[in-house]
């Protein structure tokens, strides 16, 4: 059964709301409570009001004759709070002015303060929207966009911060405004709206972007974002999930400089568990990041230029030399250059190893590597 697909949620976004940037916000409220919580205030001030003039009624005079019923000074107190002022009811006595002096003039400069306040929230608050907006794009570089917020998407953000990346420098682009808000929630920036569409990504500010990560639903999704992601940016990393592989060779033409097949990884992984339990739970900790085993990339260190790959302190895997991947046991993977780039497997660093009591707080842990931030894996024979 074929499911519908999640970027057609588009199509039923509201033109206003279809590409609309949402930063994140440190203490959100919803709207509607923040009204109730002012007029809740309001009417605690008009209740105040009318107690003060209710136990001074003697000292009222009403031009209409009569005595000062209750109803009288909620409508003198209603009067007065929106500095009305007819006249018809007013105070005599020397008590009821000087209450009036010291209680009700601030109260009613309070319950001025709560409706303009609110008037003046409304007014301002797109302002300060997009005043925050603008410092928000002139200070985003080098960021990276992640293109659908789903299973993929979140893993792929979990990674990401798991090797060092921050939340300010992450932004989602999903269709769907309750993604978005859930992105927002945890602390990233996110952009409404069709990654499809050239001026939803420069929302993005892809332009300026160092990596672009597309984990859309569809296959043929994914191959229009890359098209469009490559037109705006010549220069990023983009990196693709696809369903099928025999879409991958298209997303690769699309401009996608790597595409992961999706379903065949999982499969690849069910396969190598079900014949080896051991080595399957192996490969699901190095593609996890920041436990157990990591499988990263790092340069050459000064050290290591003219060694052999046995010869380092890492257990590498390929040497990356230019745009050609050399096997740990090919010959031409010796000497090692400086340009070269490692793929190795190492431990996950520590914030600091335990002392000789089994506490936290002894020596720090060991160096790390330029760009790693992953502690070395030493050797047996060491």
């Amino acid at each position: 059964m074929k499911l519908p697909s999640h970027d057609a949620a588009a199509r039923d976004i509201p033109e206003d709301r279809s590409r609309r940037v949402v930063l994140p916000r440190r203490t959100p409220k919803a709207p509607l409570r923040q009204v109730a919580r002012r007029l809740l205030m309001a009417l605690l001030v008009l209740v105040a009001t009318v107690f003060i003039v209710w136990i001074d009624r003697d000292q009222y005079h009403d031009n209409a004759g009569g005595t000062v019923d209750l109803l009288d000074c909620v409508y003198y107190a209603t009067v007065t709070l929106s500095t009305t002022g007819y006249g018809d009811i007013v105070p005599y006595g020397a008590t009821a002015r000087l209450l009036n002096i010291l209680l009700i003039t601030p109260l009613r400069v309070l319950f001025l303060i709560i409706l303009v306040g609110t008037t003046l929230e409304v007014l301002t608050e797109r302002t300060r929207e997009q005043w925050q907006l603008k410092r928000w794009r002139n200070a985003l570089r080098d960021h990276t966009v992640i293109v659908g917020f789903g299973t993929k998407g979140r893993s792929a953000v979990q990674t990401l911060c798991a090797t060092g990346l921050t939340r300010d420098r992450i932004v989602i682009v999903d269709p769907s405004p309750k993604v978005i808000e859930s992105a927002v929630a945890e602390g990233f920036a996110g952009v409404v709206g069709d990654a499809t569409r050239s001026d939803v990504l420069l929302r993005a500010e892809i332009q300026r972007a160092r990596q672009v990560v597309i984990a859309t639903q569809r296959d043929d999704t994914a191959v229009l974002v890359s098209l469009t992601a490559r037109q705006l940016n010549k220069k990023a990393n983009i990196v693709a999930a696809v369903r099928e592989e025999e879409n991958a060779p298209l997303l690769r033409q699309s401009g996608a400089d790597a595409v992961i097949t999706s379903a065949s990884a999982a499969g690849r992984l069910l396969g190598l568990s079900v014949h080896s339990p051991s080595a399957g739970a192996v490969m699901e900790d190095l593609i996890q990041q920041g436990s157990g085993l990591d499988l990263v990339e790092r340069p050459v260190v000064k050290a290591e230029v003219g060694r052999s790959v046995r010869e380092t302190d890492d257990l590498i895997v390929s040497v990356l030399r230019g745009h050609r991947l050399i096997g740990y046991d090919d010959p031409a993977a010796s000497p090692l250059q400086s340009a070269d780039r490692l793929i190795t497997i190492v431990r996950a660093a520590t914030p600091e190893e335990p002392d000789a009591a089994g506490k936290s707080g002894g020596r720090p842990a060991r160096p790390k590597f330029p760009g790693g931030g992953i502690s070395p894996m030493r050797r047996v024979d060491e």
